[in-house]
This record gives C-alpha cells, sequence and structure tokens, in this order.
C-alpha cells in the first residue's frame, strides 16, 4: 500500500477487537517511532498494555472500547514547534499503522491522562495520543453513529484554499490529500494559499490542538506532491 491509498482509506476507529498486535507490525512500528524521535527531538512512545488510560465512562465517555495500545505524543515543551511535530509526525505513524492494516483514532481529551502509563521527563508534556489496535473489517454501529454525530457537512475543496491564479494539478492533488486528512472535532482549521509561486499553510488560532492539525495537514500536503514545508505556522512550501 501506497502513501496515498493509506490516506485514502484511513479513517477513525472507536471499536477495537480484544486481542494484541502482531509482534512484525510491533517491530515495524518501534523501528519507525525511534527513526521519527531522532529526526524530531521528540519523544513518542508506542505503549501496548494502556487499557487504564481509555477504560470507563468518565474516562473515554463511552466513545472508545477495546482499547489496548496507543501512540503517546510526549515531546519538550521548549520546542516552539511541538505541537505542529506532534501532528506531522503522528500522523506519518498513523499512515504507517493503516498500512499494516491496524485502526487508528486521533484522541485529544477523551483519555485519562493520570492513568498514560507513558514516561514524561521534565520539561516534557504529553500534548495527545493516538488509539491503536486490531480492528473489524467494517465500522461497527456504535462507530457509524458517532461518525455521524461528529463530522459535518463536508465544505467544497475551495473552502481550504486561495491561489491567485488558476490552481495547478500538483497543487489540487496536495488539498485534496489535506481535504480528507483528520482534525480536531472535523473542524479543519488549516487553510492554504498560493500567491506569485509560493504555498504558505497557516491557522488562525494556534490554541491548544490547530497547531497539531496544522502538522497533519502538512503531512499529506507533502505526500501528494513530493515537495516540503517549513516548520511553524506560515510555513511556506519549499
Amino acid at each position: 500500500m501506497t502513501d496515498l491509498e493509506a490516506i485514502e482509506k484511513r479513517y477513525s476507529r472507536r471499536s477495537y477487537l480484544n486481542t494484541r498486535i502482531d509482534n512484525s507490525n510491533l517491530k515495524v512500528l518501534k523501528a519507525t517511532i525511534e527513526n521519527y524521535n531522532k529526526v524530531s527531538g521528540l519523544s513518542i512512545q508506542l505503549i501496548e498494555e494502556g487499557r487504564e488510560t481509555f477504560h470507563g465512562l468518565t474516562k473515554s465517555y463511552g466513545m472508545f472500547s477495546g482499547v489496548q495500545s496507543f501512540f503517546a505524543l510526549v515531546g519538550s515543551t521548549e520546542d516552539l514547534n511541538l505541537k505542529e511535530k506532534v501532528g506531522y509526525y503522528g500522523e506519518l505513524l498513523v499512515l504507517e499503522a493503516t498500512k499494516l492494516g491496524l485502526g487508528t483514532c486521533w484522541v485529544g481529551g477523551s483519555f485519562d491522562r493520570k492513568h498514560c502509563p507513558c514516561t514524561i521527563k521534565e520539561k516534557e508534556a504529553l500534548i495527545c495520543v493516538i488509539a491503536l489496535g486490531n480492528v473489524e473489517e467494517k465500522q461497527s454501529f456504535k462507530e457509524k453513529t458517532i461518525h455521524k454525530m461528529t463530522h459535518r457537512r463536508p465544505k467544497p475543496l475551495e473552502f481550504f484554499y486561495t491561489s491567485d491564479v488558476p490552481a495547478p494539478d500538483w497543487f489540487l492533488a496536495g488539498m485534496k490529500a489535506v481535504y480528507i486528512a483528520p482534525s480536531t472535532a472535523n473542524s479543519q482549521p488549516v487553510h492554504f494559499t498560493l500567491k506569485n509561486d509560493i504555498v504558505i499553510a497557516q491557522v488562525k488560532s494556534t490554541n491548544y490542538f490547530q497547531l497539531v492539525d496544522l502538522g497533519i495537514a502538512k503531512a499529506h500536503f507533502e505526500l501528494a506532491t513530493g515537495r516540503h514545508f517549513e516548520l511553524g505556522n506560515h510555513g511556506r512550501l519549499l
């Protein structure tokens, strides 16, 4: 499966099977995490047994079931681009898991931080987690119901970008990948501008999760176009 095929196939899963992730898949994911941590300076961790982080109505609000494993997205609070990096490398992990046939879901608030068995060093923070595990091929009734509750009516592609010229095919390919990227409460806050042959990605607010969304959107755009962004809000495509 290619990256673009994984982008098309990925969707958020909230019901997980009570089975362990295959050791060969764990090996691939751990090696990928090790590489991403080296290049990013993050401290992403794969938690294999973290049931207490999600179990119970007061912790997951009934939104998740069967979650055993997840990615804990941890990094230095002194890194000015921490949240964007979390979004970028977290989404690359989501797509890698998708290629392996695993289900995933970005989780910002509906989990128990106090019972997260990840390691958080001094001057580090847990930004969010990504649920991970084996899933049924088709969504459960509960998943379909939650999807309808949390997803708004899709906006047209043109809503996500501004261009001073007719958008070229390569740019539209990037925008189509962004269009199906996950975002907080499906808010899709990232806007792209093409002006004077320069592409800029930005969010209006730098609140807790919009910068995570920025990193996710940049990852999708880059995978579709083969080009790379500068870090930061208003970062340019190189």
